[in-house]
């Protein structure tokens, strides 16, 4: 009874904002409103414009007696400032042709007509809060084209998306009692994950585009310092065009230099490419994007973030797949950046948030039953003793067996009854220690006995879980915050094997995205390589 009490005094409220924020007249306010209740009460319930009117209580909000409302005035405004729309966009055209009606109609429209354009105004709104909240990723589409889960322990290619906490109805509401739709357009815009600067980055890359870009680059081989090439000129001008060559100037001159060897470091880093200064087919490939290519991927990476988590805490983790980093921000600055290994191409790591809410310390390893159908049982047909090379124990119930006593031409294909566990030592695949979040899809952050791979630029590798290039360091950082970790006694713990459990008192969370496209906590515009594909997949192209 309190609640539909408070919903009415609100909605008279905004009824009141309404009248003094537009300045209705009384004969408009009353027959529009009245004309808007005889329309829409002809529609579904479901409808929006039903829907959108009634939470107004019929209330005309786009036009007024002798001209457009300002609300529709700052709407057209945001639309024409929004460089994440397209320029031919159906948004951008359809909020073009109610200005121009608006400038050469209005005045002779009769009442019915005022009231058809406040409705065309209305679907306009509506289409541009579904651009601004959701962007144009079709994501029952491309969640459709993604590996579906084989069995509950295996891991798979999900994304998980997190819808906005603004809609049509609650940032128009909003609007009302703040009187500016602008300010609350800008509110429910994402600010996480640095949104804003890829804002500014993309007006940027449009205006180079408008000074008609840069020559395509279409070379391979090698350039290294000190030599000359025939693409030098060509890697200066590009380097130039988006303001990457620093302070070399941009000459004619064929020969490879120190200083332009310095911007090439730079651009190889900002790309995900080891700063070698050596220019190969990576850093060709890199410089041969065009600047369209560049927008899109820019437009790209912005829908998705608008489906992240935004969460704003003291303390988070973010894993990029792309990158193959984990970043850890506190108080909104980088505390520790390292090296991860995620899942391969045909083992995709998942894109989901939790929270760190458990470390493991000396961790068994149960192998999931995908791993075990694919790789264990084809071993063990090979060679019965392959489990015990790798220090793996089968169990059957709660009882170790000899796996050399099992038949196992007959799990080929199906569920397999065994347990298969690795306990705890320096061969464990685990390493020494665990990060667990829950998640349906059994993936984790943990240590690893193979180390190489670290070196290694591109590194999905993984059956999906996300390995550590420096565990330790993460796990001291857990410690200078949580009291449930001491260290003394965890780092004694360590050098046995008795598996132990640390409930954390402070759970962290943790974002694993996929972003191919972003601002990094330095303000440089980063681009990665799409080592799952999924670019072309959600492309609007």
């Amino acid at each position: 009874m309190i609640h539909f009490r408070l919903t009415s005094i609100i909605k008279a409220l905004a009824i009141t904002l309404l009248i003094s924020t537009f300045g209705f007249s009384g004969e408009y306010h009353e027959d529009g409103g009245a004309l808007i209740n005889s329309t829409v009460k002809t529609q579904d319930k479901t409808s929006f414009l039903r829907k959108f009117y009634e939470q107004l209580y019929f209330v005309p909000v786009w036009t007024q007696e002798n001209d457009i409302s300002n609300f529709t005035k700052q709407l057209l405004k945001q639309i024409d400032s929004d460089k994440t729309l397209e320029a031919t966009s159906s948004i951008r055209l359809n909020a073009f042709g109610v200005l121009s009606k608006a400038n050469t109609q209005y005045k002779s429209m009769t009442l019915d007509q005022k009231i058809a354009f406040e409705f065309e105004i209305a679907n306009l709104y509506k289409n541009y809060i579904d651009h601004l909240l959701n962007g144009n990723i079709n994501w029952s589409a491309f969640k459709g084209m993604l590996v579906n889960p084989r069995d509950e322990n295996e891991i798979n290619g999900g994304w998980v998306t997190y819808p906005s906490k603004f809609n049509l109805y609650n940032i128009m509401q909003d609007a009302l009692v703040n009187g500016s739709l602008a300010d609350t357009l800008y509110r429910a815009s994402p600010k996480g994950f640095n949104y804003e600067a890829m804002n500014n980055e993309l007006i940027k890359y449009l205006e180079i585009k408008q000074k008609g870009g840069w020559k395509i680059i279409s070379a391979k081989g090698v350039i290294k310092p000190g030599q000359t090439s025939k693409f030098v000129p060509l890697i200066r001008e590009r380097l130039g065009a988006t303001g990457e060559l620093g302070g070399c100037g941009n000459s004619d001159s064929t020969l490879y230099d120190a200083c332009l060897q310095k911007a090439i470091m730079k651009f190889q880093k900002n790309n995900g490419i080891h700063p070698s200064g050596t220019i190969d087919d990576r850093t060709f490939k890199a410089l041969g994007e065009s600047v369209d290519k560049r927008i899109s991927k820019i437009r790209l990476n912005m829908d998705r973030m608008k489906w992240l988590n935004h969460r704003f805490e003291p303390r988070s983790i973010m894993i990029n797949i792309p990158d193959f980093k984990l970043t850890f921000i506190e108080n909104g600055k980088v505390k520790k950046e390292m090296k991860v290994i995620t899942g391969s191409k045909n083992h995709r790591t998942p894109i989901f948030s939790n929270r760190v809410s458990n470390i493991v310390l000396n961790p068994y390893w149960n192998v999931p039953q995908s791993i075990i159908q694919k790789e264990m049982i084809p071993k063990l047909l090979r060679n019965p003793g392959a489990m015990g090379g790798q220090g793996i124990e089968v169990y059957q119930g709660g009882s170790k067996i000899n796996p050399a006593s099992v038949n196992w031409n007959q799990y080929r294909g199906g569920n397999v009854p065994f347990r298969f566990a690795q306990p705890p030592g320096m061969r464990n695949a685990l390493g020494k220690i665990k990060f667990l979040f829950p998640n349906n899809f059994a993936v984790y952050m943990h240590d690893t006995p193979t180390k190489n791979l670290f070196n290694k630029d591109v590194r999905a590798f993984s059956h999906g879980c996300i390995r550590l290039g420096e565990p330790m360091e993460l796990f001291k950082i857990f410690a200078s915050f949580d009291s449930a970790i001491n260290l003394a006694h965890a780092n004694k713990v360590l050098k046995g094997n008795s598996e132990t459990n640390i409930a954390l008192k402070n759970s962290i969370p943790v974002d694993i995205v996929y972003l191919t496209c972003w601002m990094n906590q330095d303000g440089e515009l980063q681009f990665r390589e799409d080592v799952y594909g999924y670019d072309a997949m959600q492309s609007r192209k």
